[in-house]
This record gives structure tokens, C-alpha cells and sequence, in this order.
């Protein structure tokens, strides 16, 4: 075959293809200006700093749909945003953070070998702290509703100890302590220049790129998923 291939190329002038409309589309997510746009709660991610820069490409790259492979994340969205969209905002928490059961469950189900369990993957004492029940016989955690109630009071809590959504996000993943005391030794709270563990510095970014493929999906190459599916006027 290669051979051929070969043969097939002396023979005809080789002439390059015209770019379709959807690679023109895909070339758009390399424009600075694609980047510089991108945002978490309206925390804008600095796009200027080279290393956050690379950082949010390679992460938006493992969410192509070339590399994933499934549309699961936008049905998801689909049957679980109405749900969520409603009690976030009765709790003034950013509707950004819709997005965070995707990342916590979206493509899992079940228990993490910590603990976590649940569509927003608490942990058992934090979710009794925040008022669900968890024994033997039920766990709240896996139902929807009460358990968004209790990740909105904890994200409320988050966000009174950091004053950032985006650092309340990580602190959510990794916990307060690991957080605060990172912001002591580091003598700034900026999220995106902290020196964190492997999953809670990716973690934001991974908020941004599961947003950035439910809002865009064409430029992720969810070509044959319709906009009007997952636009934000559909909730």
C-alpha cells in the first residue's frame, strides 16, 4: 500500500487540498486571541504567560473529540444541567461550575479508590459536613439534587476562605489545607502560578476545556452535534 501511495504521488502534480470549514474552524482554538478569551467564573485565564498558555492547549487537547472518542459528556450535560443550572444559581454560585460534575463523574461512575463517590465525587465526612447522610444503608451522594445543595454550600464555604473561585475550585479537589498552606509558602494566591500536585494544577484548566467543548463543540471536532443541543438558552 505504501508503495503505491508512493507511485500515486509521481504521477499527478500534487496540489494542496482546500481547507474545509471545519478545519478552518479548528484552526481558530490556536489564535492567542481564542486563548486570551478564556475564562473560569470570570477569572481570566492569563493566556500571556507562555506556561499557562501551554498548559490550557494540551488540556483542551485531551478533551478533542479525536482523543476522547464520546459524545457522553454533551448528553450528559444535556440531562444533568437543568438540574444543577437552577440550584447554583439560588445559591449565587458561578454558572461555570455546572461543569464540574463532568470532570468530577462524567465519564465514571462509582467509587474512587480515596472514598469519593457521587456525581460531584464528595468524599463521605464532607458530605455529612455539608448535610448529607451516608451510612450503611444510604448515600446521598448519588442523588443529584441534595448533592448539588451540598456541593453549592461547600463551594460557598471555599469561597469565603479563598476569595477566588478559581482557587475555591482547587481547594475543592485538593482540599482547603493543601491550598492554604501552599499559599503561605508561596506568598501569593494566584491559582494559576501555584506549584501544586499533578490533578488540582490541572484541575481549573480541565473546568475550562469541559466548558469550552459543551459550549464549542465544533471546534473540538463534535462536528455532528448541534449547538442548539447544549446552548447555554436550552436551560
Amino acid at each position: 500500500m505504501f508503495i503505491g501511495a508512493e507511485l500515486f504521488i509521481y504521477q499527478i502534480p500534487f496540489e494542496h487540498p482546500k481547507p474545509t470549514k471545519a478545519k478552518i474552524e479548528e484552526k481558530k482554538v490556536v489564535n492567542d486571541v481564542y486563548y486570551e478569551s478564556l475564562h473560569f467564573s470570570n477569572e481570566r485565564l492569563p493566556a500571556d504567560d507562555a506556561k499557562v498558555k501551554k498548559q490550557m492547549k494540551r488540556i483542551l487537547a485531551t478533551y478533542h473529540y479525536n482523543n476522547l472518542q464520546t459524545r457522553i459528556l454533551h448528553d450528559k450535560a444535556k440531562k444533568w444541567f437543568p438540574i444543577i443550572k437552577p440550584i447554583l444559581e439560588s445559591y449565587n454560585i458561578p454558572e461555570d461550575f455546572k461543569y464540574m460534575p463532568l470532570v468530577e463523574s462524567g465519564l465514571l461512575s462509582g467509587t474512587s479508590p480515596k472514598g469519593a463517590s457521587g456525581h460531584w465525587q464528595f468524599m463521605p465526612q464532607t458530605a455529612r459536613d455539608f448535610g448529607l447522610r451516608v451510612n450503611g444503608t444510604v448515600d446521598e451522594r448519588h442523588e443529584m439534587k441534595k448533592s448539588t445543595v451540598a456541593a453549592c454550600k461547600y463551594l460557598k464555604f471555599l469561597y469565603s476562605e479563598f476569595n477566588s473561585w478559581a482557587l475555591a475550585a482547587a481547594a475543592y479537589n485538593g482540599g482547603e489545607g493543601r491550598i492554604k498552606r501552599q499559599i503561605t509558602r508561596e506568598n501569593h494566591d494566584n491559582y494559576f502560578k501555584m506549584n501544586l500536585n499533578r490533578e488540582t494544577a490541572t484541575y481549573v484548566y480541565r473546568l475550562i476545556a469541559i466548558k469550552e467543548v459543551i459550549e464549542n463543540p465544533d471546534l473540538h471536532g463534535y462536528k455532528d452535534k448541534k449547538k442548539t443541543l447544549i446552548s447555554q438558552r436550552t436551560f
